[in-house]
């Protein structure tokens, strides 16, 4: 793991900038459009987004997890990426009509049809950023997303400003996408083709079925809350919901979607290798929660305040669902990277079944929820997390032999830093009215805590806080 470090460090750098100009861009978004508005278009961006996974059709994993990689191989990914990519765009512009009429929401079939322009261009630029991920280049991640970012944020807030209502944000994405190509462009290995081949599609197929089996079955479960919401409460509470959902994504964004992208690959090279996967994966699990316990609690504790900061008093609505989902969340961190375990190991067929199990729980949890309105969507959601929490922790034990004992034995010093950094919280809430001061003095109280917490308790973190503190010492002497 010692060797994966720059690599992570420049991960978690492109991630935070991109959670910057995301939280950014929502704040002024939220302020700029109505939540109708907003929660059209997470409709049609659900939509679209189940055709999303279909679309990568688990060529990024295999690129990545693949003992090797020729150029046959290469011409062969991209291939399926093509037929995939260009059939579901298609699939996308006949539905929009469909679904607009189905939601009652005219000016979603725009929406959707925009959305699907995207599927032209993403099968380049996706293959060119799973190759830079399985050699590590993040500098050439980093430039890419960041300038799919930036391009998304000044689109959108430059179109609603004129009155472009939700399709603002339809065409933002479009424009994301064509900026991320042109600057992929120079970037691309020289060995990338660009004219694809069938020969090996057969490989890349036979991976790609139970992979992206999997990936759609989850996005399904992800997604089940903003259907099944819209359809049977509004568009209204779709935004609130997802308001809630943005919030504790924060935490899978800036560190989840950070580690991962280096966390599969090192997983795949390790078990070429034949080392033994489990403390690498026990050590990511006590990282992880190191820093997942703390920002739950903090979150669930501070909803409201944290709410109004960020969005306004409009958005008040979500609070409640926060605190619901909060401690769900927080558990299922602990099983969050077991994802990529399993790919690495080869065991994608048995990640495909937990998907299945996980998701059909999730949506008819959901399902009957949302029957009795968005406070149990919510409790749905955090039946859902439990369920596919017990699945993978059982899937675990039996094809890595990780136990019970063991994730408690890692997770042991994590729920005593974060023990030590409620206190912030606690205190914030007691001494001072609800407000941006309530959350300034719980954050600036639970950091130097939570620092505190991981040198006192020996956290396997230590080690890293020392290490980069040695660093700038050194650099302050130089």
């Amino acid at each position: 793991m010692d060797g994966a470090r720059p690599a992570f460090l420049f991960s978690f750098a492109e991630r935070y900038t991109a959670l910057l100009i995301a939280t950014v861009g929502s704040m002024v978004i939220a302020r700029m459009l109505a939540p109708a508005d907003i929660g059209i278009y997470s409709i049609g961006a659900v939509l679209a987004g189940l055709a999303q996974v279909l679309r990568d059709f688990g060529v990024g994993q295999y690129l990545v997890a693949s003992r090797t990689l020729e150029r046959p191989q290469l011409r062969a990914a991209l291939a399926v990426a093509l037929v995939a990519a260009w059939s579901l765009g298609a699939l996308v512009l006949v539905a929009s009509g469909p679904m607009a009429a189905f939601y009652g929401q005219p000016v979603l079939r725009d929406v959707l049809q925009l959305l699907a322009l995207n599927f032209l261009l993403l099968p380049f630029t996706s293959l060119t950023l799973s190759c830079l991920r399985r050699r590590l280049r993040l500098p050439s991640i980093y430039l890419i997303n960041t300038s799919h970012g930036l391009t998304q944020l000044l689109c959108t807030i430059w179109l609603a400003a004129h009155g472009y209502g939700c399709v603002s944000l339809a065409w933002g994405t479009v424009a994301a996408s064509l900026a991320a190509f042109l600057v992929s462009l120079p970037l691309r290995p020289r060995e990338l083709p660009w004219l694809p081949s069938l020969a090996g599609v057969r490989e890349v197929l036979g991976f790609g079925a139970y992979a992206t089996g999997g990936n759609l079955i989850d996005e399904a479960g992800v997604a089940a809350p903003d259907l099944i919401v819209g359809k049977v409460l509004g568009a209204a509470d779709v935004a609130v919901f997802g308001k809630a959902q943005a919030l504790l994504n924060l935490f899978s964004q800036a560190v989840t979607s950070a580690i991962s992208p280096v966390l599969l690959p090192l997983f795949a090279v390790q078990a070429r290798e034949g080392q033994d996967l489990r403390h690498s994966y026990l050590l990511t699990v006590s990282c992880m929660t190191a820093v997942a316990w703390p920002f739950f609690t903090l979150l669930g504790l501070l909803a409201l305040p944290v709410i109004n900061l960020l969005y306004g008093h409009q958005w008040d609505a979500a609070a409640p669902l926060i605190r619901i989902m909060c401690c769900s969340a927080a558990l299922y961190s602990m099983f969050s990277m077991a994802r990529y375990l399993f790919i690495a190991t080869g065991h994608v067929r048995e990640q495909a079944r937990l998907d299945a199990a996980a998701v059909a729980v999730r949506v008819a949890a959901v399902l009957a929820g949302a029957l009795a309105g968005l406070h149990w969507v919510a409790w749905a959601v955090v039946l859902g997390a439990l369920f596919r929490s017990w699945l993978t922790w059982r899937l675990l034990a039996s094809l890595s032999g990780i136990g019970a004992a063991a994730l408690v034995r890692a997770t042991a010093r994590s729920a005593a830093v974060t023990a030590v950094t409620a206190l912030a919280p606690l205190a914030a809430l007691s001494a001072t009215p609800p407000g941006m001061a309530q959350v300034m003095l719980a954050a600036c109280g639970a950091v130097p805590l939570w620092l505190a917490g991981v040198l006192l308790f020996r956290h396997a973190l230590a080690g890293e806080l020392e290490l980069a503190w040695r660093k700038v010492l050194r650099r302050d002497a130089v």
